[in-house]
């Protein structure tokens, strides 16, 4: 088992001590701000690769293995900068450029990030895109969109079999040379003959022009609303990122050789890539990939992966958390290396229900003797993500930290909620080939408009943290005027109808009442329900254990919220899960509120007809 010992320090020496400040001005808005300088950060994400290759050559950066029984395939940070280097010289040779990137099309994996590595070392932007666009979806008209935008000089897939529909649907639409993963592939150049590429003197060259401002990489927003934006990420923004995370989570600067991460978030996702990938490759750490996720068939192998690594830090997303605290319960050799060996855990994407939270901290408390710390940030995509750190011990779930060296925060008053906007070295210069989004992204002090909304823990305190108050478009005021606090709501709902709810969209927009569409945990309402693994989605939703149980979960909610913004009166349970198509969901597993009401008006309507009998009621 490969393992990263947990030293036994005080969590507190984990992290920087917050020192932030909170400027109030006449027009009622809140500056916030680190007086903590951001110390200057490298100049490109290739520097990183190039020092560990120098510093740590033997060093194993990443890891990855075919089936969970499989040995671990990897590569140093010698072998991985001589790949770079191989695979630059061929996109010297072809020409690509900021107009003809490197499209990605396939998942996490060592030729992936090799490949991407190898365009960004010489000034080529890389463009990972979800494959769930080429794999999901039925019509790719937003992979369609996204290769139209970028126009790519070469487009990488594991293999062209499994991808053969989604390549035969952009033909017409590019002049890619398709790379394949897959050596046995005849209609593709093999990545392995592109790695053999005879190294030559334009790769030192390229490499020497690199800046800070050249991009390194295009990241494309959900698309929720139409076709997907392609953001720009500068290197400055990868760089500086890293370096304010360095300075918030400072066990980095004297822990390296410790560094070891097991992780599946997909790097065509901010999270993933810009967070996790770059803080693995900044400090010369370890990663490796994890082939799992937490969705049903898939995360037996997350499990498996962990029983072989035990991470330094464990990141995942609510729906990973919900499945690994049900597994930690029946696995004592789990918990025990899984709470020995890992600092603390990070989530982010979504806030995370209070009752997992509290479940990671009996477990922890009862299997080590010592509460398991929970951290988590907050941003986007267009601000490579981080924008805030929670580096240090939050009481409760929800707290997203203070902004990071160098980023600051605008509050701006909109109706009875804080407006957050963002400022800083880590923020994108706007959307590919749209000035006119772009302009509309930012306000007149440059700050970008990200969207959601923020509360103090504490308004006389601010290094005590903000709280995520929901995104501000998607919020909406009930018949009698109350606002309903659409993020705040989701998260008390999930809790409440635990463990059968895995994602919940409220509704309610100019009606009297609050009520949720609610996507299923099908495996964990069949064994509320005593039914078979065969039973299928619908026969297991129509049960009447499960709409029992649903309606105590909205008592519960209700006894807790009481007024009419702070409790749904009845549910409606979805028989068929979230759609790629539709922008429903992400790869990630994230719901997008707006998106599914859009996509499921029909299920909105039987959910707000008083005489439909399928809805679940509020049990009195």
């Amino acid at each position: 088992m490969t393992m990263a010992t947990r030293s036994g320090e005080d969590p507190q020496d984990l992290f920087a001590t917050p020192a932030i400040v909170a400027d109030r001005r006449a027009d009622g808005s809140i500056l916030v701000r680190s007086t903590t300088p951001l110390k200057a950060s490298a100049r490109c994400v290739g520097d990183w690769l190039e020092q560990w290759a120098r510093l740590a050559p033997d060093r194993v950066f990443l890891g990855e293995r075919a089936r969970a029984e499989a040995p671990w395939s990897t590569v140093t940070y010698r072998e991985a900068l001589g790949i770079v280097r191989a695979a630059s010289s061929w996109i010297l040779a072809q020409r690509l450029s900021a107009e003809r990137p490197l499209v990605i099309l396939s998942d996490n994996s060592i030729d992936h990030a090799l490949f991407a590595l190898a365009a960004q070392h010489v000034g080529v932007p890389s463009a990972a895109i979800s494959p769930a666009y080429s794999l999901m979806s039925k019509d790719f008209d937003k992979l369609k969109g996204m290769i139209s935008l970028l126009d790519p000089g070469a487009i990488y897939v594991v293999g062209t079999k499994p991808f053969a529909a989604a390549l035969a649907a952009i033909n017409p639409l590019h002049r890619a040379t398709i790379v394949s993963g897959n050596p046995e592939d005849a209609e593709a150049l093999p990545f392995r003959a592109i790695a053999a590429t005879p190294e030559t003197s334009a790769v030192a060259e390229a490499f020497a022009a690199v800046t800070p401002d050249t991009i390194a990489k295009f990241l494309f927003t959900s698309g929720s609303t139409g076709t997907p934006k392609a953001v720009i990420n500068t290197q400055r923004m990868l760089t500086s990122s890293q370096q304010a995370k360095a300075q918030t989570w400072t066990f980095l600067e004297h822990d390296r050789e410790k560094l070891v991460i097991l992780d599946w978030l997909p790097w065509s996702h901010t999270f993933g890539a810009n967070h996790n990938f770059n803080l693995v490759l900044r400090n010369g750490g370890t990663l490796y990939i994890d082939g799992g996720k937490p969705a049903p068939g898939l995360f037996a192998t997350s499990l498996a992966n962990l029983r072989s690594v035990v991470p330094t830090v464990y990141f995942n997303v609510p729906r990973g958390f919900d499945m690994l605290i049900a597994a930690l319960r029946t696995d004592e050799e789990l918990r025990r290396s899984f709470f020995a060996g890992t600092k603390f855990a990070f989530y982010a994407g979504a806030a995370l229900p209070q009752n997992l939270w509290d479940a990671l901290e009996e477990l922890s408390l009862a299997t080590v003797g010592r509460r398991l710390p929970m951290v988590s940030a907050w941003g986007s995509t267009e601000t490579s993500p981080l924008a805030t750190d929670c580096h240090f011990l939050a009481r409760r779930s929800g707290n997203i930290g203070v902004p990071i060296s160098g980023t600051e925060l605008k509050l701006v008053p909109s109706g009875d909620k804080l407006e957050v906007r963002v400022r800083g070295p880590n923020v994108t210069p706007g959307y590919w080939k749209a000035p006119a989004i772009t302009a509309q992204a930012f306000d007149e002090d440059g700050f970008y408009r990200i969207g959601d909304a923020v509360t103090f823990a504490d308004p006389d305190r601010p290094e005590l943290g903000l709280f995520f108050d929901g995104r501000v478009a998607e919020d909406f005021k009930l018949n009698s005027g109350t606002w309903v606090s659409v993020g705040t709501l989701r998260v008390a709902g999930i809790a409440a109808l635990a463990p059968l709810a895995q994602d919940i969209v409220v509704t309610g927009h100019g009606r009297d009442e609050v009520r949720f569409l609610v996507f299923p945990n099908i495996a964990a309402c069949r064994t509320s329900a005593g039914l078979p693994e065969s039973a299928d989605a619908r026969e297991v939703i129509g049960h009447a254990a499960v709409r029992a149980a649903i309606a105590q979960g909205l008592a519960r909610l209700k006894a807790q919220g009481g007024h009419s913004s702070g409790h749904a009166t009845r549910a409606l349970l979805l028989a068929e899960p979230a759609s790629v198509d539709g922008g429903e969901i992400t790869d990630k597993g994230y719901i997008n509120q707006r998106a599914v009401l859009t996509c499921r008006a029909a299920a909105v309507a039987v959910l707000e007809d008083d005489a439909a009998i399928e809805p679940i009621a509020c049990a009195s």
